[in-house]
């Protein structure tokens, strides 16, 4: 069995994104670095060789840099294009952490892959993240035949906070007139809503590795930067209005989880009281760009071809369930593949020596097929 690479451990530990590393806080007490630099460094791991079967190259994007993989083998047409946008839970994640990921995905759909390393928090500010990824998109959805890529055969894809901003990318390309739609979104275990933490995947799964609902929560607000010490009443859901519950209750609802998803120690949440301080301090969570599950119907029902991937054991599970149901009731056409033994990350650690999972092997491959077909 081939050994576990040196970041195979960042990633299992870290691969939410999330400081939760022991080792970075002693670093940081030590005065040696601080504990997200650490974070990063452990996640980065060692660059990997030249691939027989892909061109590689680092460029930038406007200002934004990317990696562009494209296939070596002849192609008798243009290519379809693939867009993704890392994970990390906003400060974490990088070009060279998801380099295996989308080398794989390159490989096996012939399709040309652009890896975006967008500017991460704390140091740029949200909503930097999302506007790095929309800058990068659209100048590809412009120049992709000199890629050799077909401009109608673009889609938007990424994973944890990628997926949520390949969600909100989508939204906002689709609200543009006169620019090309994107052909399909593919979402991986995506984060869309900060209006309900008592969803029965976060009931079931709050204490599950890698990622808790408590470090959920917390990342929001470091991210947003702001004060921590709300987590409970944001939990409880004390930050959204009354208006905001009625308007948004009809889609995010654990009535529109399905039953099976139910059974593992799920209890309705009773109602909690509103705060205007607390609402005052995590409002920016209830934006499009942070939660696009709450994006208007004009703006959902416009949306193209959708791949949602879910995993049983994920607090976000029923973020892309309730993403699912609202696509397909705006008549959008989705298909979704859920791992029934998967957990959030799994699919960083497909290809992981003795920390390989299997089934993020087979949700990597469905992820392929999926592009195959289209």
């Amino acid at each position: 069995v081939r050994p576990a690479p040196p970041c195979a451990l960042g990633h299992l530990q870290l691969i939410s994104g999330l400081p939760c590393s022991k080792q970075g806080k002693i670093f940081e007490r030590l005065g040696f670095c601080s504990e997200i630099d650490f974070v990063r460094y452990t996640q980065e791991g060692k660059k990997l060789p030249e691939d027989p079967k892909l061109f590689i190259k680092d460029l930038r994007f406007e200002d934004v840099p990317v990696r562009v993989y494209q296939p070596r083998a002849p192609s008798a047409g243009l290519r379809r294009g693939l867009i993704y946008l890392h994970g990390g839970g906003w400060m974490f994640g990088s070009i060279n952490s998801y380099d295996r990921v989308c080398r794989y995905i390159a490989r096996e759909s012939e399709s040309v892959v652009v890896s975006v390393g967008y500017r991460l928090a704390p140091e740029h500010k949200y909503p930097s993240q999302f506007r790095d990824c929309l800058t990068a998109s659209t100048h590809f959805m412009k120049t992709a035949e000199d890629y050799g890529v077909d401009s109608a055969c673009v889609i938007i894809s990424g994973d944890s906070v990628g997926g949520t901003l390949a969600a909100a990318v989508c939204q906002a390309l689709v609200s543009r007139s006169n620019f090309p739609k994107p052909l399909a979104q593919i979402l991986i275990y995506p984060g869309l809503q900060a209006i309900d933490f008592y969803l029965p995947s976060y009931q079931q799964n709050c204490a599950v590795p890698i990622l808790y609902r408590e470090h959920v929560i917390a990342c929001c607000l470091k991210y947003l930067e702001k004060d921590v010490s709300v987590l409970e009443n944001v939990m409880e859901g004390s930050h959204v209005p009354l208006d905001m519950k009625l308007k948004y209750g009809r889609w995010v609802n654990p009535d529109n989880i399905p039953e099976e998803f139910k059974i593992r120690s799920y209890k309705p949440h009773l109602p909690t009281s509103y705060s205007d301080e607390v609402y005052e301090v995590a409002k920016p969570a209830l934006e499009t760009t942070f939660s696009p599950l709450l994006a208007e119907d004009s703006i959902v029902s416009r949306l193209p071809l959708s791949y949602i991937l879910t995993c049983e054991y994920d607090v976000l599970r029923d973020d892309g369930l309730l993403y699912k149901k609202r696509l397909e009731d705006s008549g959008v056409p989705v298909t979704w593949y859920h791992v029934k033994d998967g957990f959030h990350g799994v699919i960083s650690l497909f290809d992981f020596g003795i920390l390989s999972f299997r089934s993020g092997k087979k949700a990597m491959d469905n992820i392929v097929n999926f592009l195959k077909s289209l």
